[in-house]
């Protein structure tokens, strides 16, 4: 059984001006040595500049400053971002913990705060610096630290896998066979290695400590070494190092406004918030949860209304009309165990490479995902297309976002 929660009635007054994202590096690679807060400050930097603004009195003043963050080690790393960005002090910061779902969902908040008339405009995104994360601990009665390597996201009776076996229980559970996962891991960095090599990336990364490209796409992978990795986290199991995402430092944020502002910004085009939805599913299945919460998202009013759908159907039917669909590539299993069961052929999936080859920042990711819509959408500039983003998130859940391109 899963349980799915979803928003009420809103305005669909919010629109995404400006997207910007760091480049993507593996962790313990070229960003090592660079904090959340440095990952973050430069994209919030050329946003404002993207959008018409500068920092500081005289120029755009955000509403507030909404990002997403996984592996933090508490305190407002959002407030810290915006402060380190040299934003005026007035404009506060506000951090949001759905674990991969996390830049996503900073995004969604923004554009229900701008919908309901909270504010005008809204920076929002995600940052995830796993190299320099904190090491965490329990504090036990003498005094002492046991140290752990992730958070609980589930109990014991219900299960709480950790993420590779979760992905290892969603292969086995959809039948996802050793070889579909290996074709789709390939398929990735093809991919994103002719993107970058087109320039397809150009126009949204943000330089950071002098890496300018995206570190994690591989031109020596090949079907051949794909198949000689061994299993990574079940014996005789089908998930390897090589069919999952690396680890990854990196941030992502788009600038959330009201279409009013927009046009007074001089904005060509936008993409309008259409509307979002959360699920729950079961914590074992954890990557299955994007599949949940898009079916959920796909019989919201707005979404058909959208979709020009008087009524739920089939989700593969509704999906016909999405032009654009990026989801996060966590594990090749859980991207096509999803595919499967949303009817949907995985190679409109992610046409330009996705968290296989690029890696996956945890916190960031979702906000990624929104960033290359964006990117995508801009470089084609057709009225009217529809832009999917969906991420499954640890301890069973997804989520899914619905965004329309429009031309001002």
């Amino acid at each position: 059984m899963h349980t799915g929660s979803s928003s009420g009635t809103f305005s669909d007054n919010a629109v995404v001006i400006a997207a910007r994202r760091t480049p993507i590096g593996r962790a313990g690679g070229a960003l090592k040595g660079v904090p959340a807060q440095d990952l973050a400050a430069p994209v919030l930097r050329t946003l404002l500049a993207d959008a018409g603004g500068t920092v500081g009195l005289g120029g755009l003043h955000p509403a507030d400053v909404v990002l997403g963050n996984a592996t933090g080690g508490g305190g407002n790393i959002a407030r810290l971002a915006a402060l380190t960005a040299g934003l005026d002090a007035a404009i506060p910061g506000l951090s949001v913990d759905r674990q991969c779902g996390s830049g996503l969902e900073a995004v969604n908040l923004a554009a229900r705060l701008v919908g309901s008339g909270a504010g005008e405009l809204y920076l929002a995104g995600g940052v995830e610096s796993i190299s320099t994360a904190p090491a965490r601990a329990h504090r036990l009665p003498d005094g002492s630290l046991d140290f752990f390597d992730r958070a609980r996201f589930s109990p014991d009776e219900l299960g709480d896998p950790d993420m590779g076996v979760a992905a290892e229980n969603v292969a086995a559970h959809y039948g996802i066979t050793r070889g579909r996962q290996d074709a789709f891991a390939l398929r990735s960095h093809t991919l994103a290695l002719r993107s970058a090599a087109a320039g397809a990336f150009d126009a949204e990364l943000v330089p950071v400590a002098g890496l300018a490209a995206d570190q994690g796409p591989r031109a020596s992978v090949t079907a051949a070494l794909l198949a000689r990795f061994p299993a990574a986290f079940v014996p005789g199991g089908t998930v390897t190092a090589g069919n999952s995402c690396p680890y990854s430092d990196g941030a992502a944020a788009v600038v959330v406004t009201t279409e009013a502002r927009a046009r007074e910004l001089g904005a060509t085009g936008w993409l309008r918030f259409v509307d979002s939805t959360v699920n729950g599913n079961e914590p074992t299945l954890t990557g299955a949860g994007a599949a949940h919460s898009t079916r959920a998202l796909l019989g919201r009013p707005a979404v058909l209304a959208a979709l020009g759908a008087q009524a739920p159907v089939g989700a593969a039917s509704l999906l016909d009309g999405v032009e654009l669909m990026e989801f996060n590539e966590a594990f090749a299993a859980q991207v096509l165990a999803v595919a499967d069961e949303l009817g949907i052929d995985p190679e409109r999936l992610n046409r330009q490479g996705g968290a296989l080859a690029l890696g996956h920042p945890y916190g960031a990711s979702g906000a990624v995902s929104v960033v290359r819509l964006f990117a995508q959408a801009r470089a084609r500039n057709v009225d009217g297309d529809l832009a999917l983003a969906m991420i499954s998130i640890a301890g069973g859940m997804g989520i899914s976002t619905l965004f329309r391109w429009e031309r001002a």
